[in-house]
């Protein structure tokens, strides 16, 4: 296989990873959010039962946007999409419950959360200057640069795969809150781990795209510096 055909599959490839993970999640996201809890909570009324049976002083917030959900560790706030926030199907319960799995890691000091999070600005601060560094380094041909963009794509994917043991994490934690709060039925915890590890993917789908662009740079690199030989 040479190069130029190696280039164009690792693209292709990394395109598939990602667009598909999307279209996985919005798939089994959709076809639970048809389905109602029985005992008909919202995602709002269980977040909020988890983290009072857990003492926890967050507070639950809802926020526009598609799937928006998030926990803030600094404010110690859930935020729920809208229909998330006022829905009880099996999805929006999922979700609110993985939400508040994040705050009960945040509450007993789970390291890789604490990793992530000292990491968020100099993630920022790589994404930003990676992309710069990228662009310019192929732009005028200069290789350095881009392999300094490289090293900033490095950081990102370790971001990235410290960010997998803490979203598996709190999807156990939200399982479990599921179950011995009674919010859930045994077919019901059944269909929110299926939700759940469907979200799970699109991380692992973020993790494999990161590391096929970090490839397909160095093939960049390595062909560039073949002509130059030539």
């Amino acid at each position: 296989m040479d190069r130029y055909t190696l280039y164009y599959l690792l693209t292709f490839i990394a395109f598939i990873a990602t667009f598909g993970a999307q279209m996985y999640i919005r798939h089994i996201y959709s076809k639970y959010s048809k389905i109602d809890c029985v005992n008909m909570m919202n995602g709002a009324s269980v977040a909020s039962k988890i983290l009072m049976s857990n003492n926890l002083r967050v507070n639950v917030n809802r926020a526009n946007g598609y799937l928006s959900d998030h926990y803030d560790p600094i404010n110690k706030m859930v935020t729920l999409s809208e229909y998330n926030y006022s829905n009880s199907s099996i999805s929006a319960v999922s979700v609110s419950a993985h939400e508040c799995g994040h705050a009960l890691q945040d509450e007993s000091g789970y390291t890789f959360l604490k990793i992530r999070s000292m990491m968020f600005p100099i993630v920022r601060f790589s994404s930003y200057t990676g992309y710069i560094a990228i662009s310019a380094g192929l732009m005028f041909s200069v290789l350095n640069l881009v392999l300094v963009g490289i090293l900033l794509e490095m950081i990102i994917l370790l971001f990235q795969v410290i960010t997998l043991p803490v979203e598996f994490d709190a999807s156990s934690r939200a399982l479990k809150q599921l179950e011995v709060n009674n919010i859930l039925n045994e077919e019901e915890l059944k269909d929110a781990r299926k939700v759940l590890t469907a979200a799970a993917l699109t991380y692992v789908a973020g993790v494999a795209s990161t590391l096929i662009e970090i490839l397909r740079l160095l093939l960049i690199i390595s062909t560039r510096s073949s002509r130059r030989r030539d």
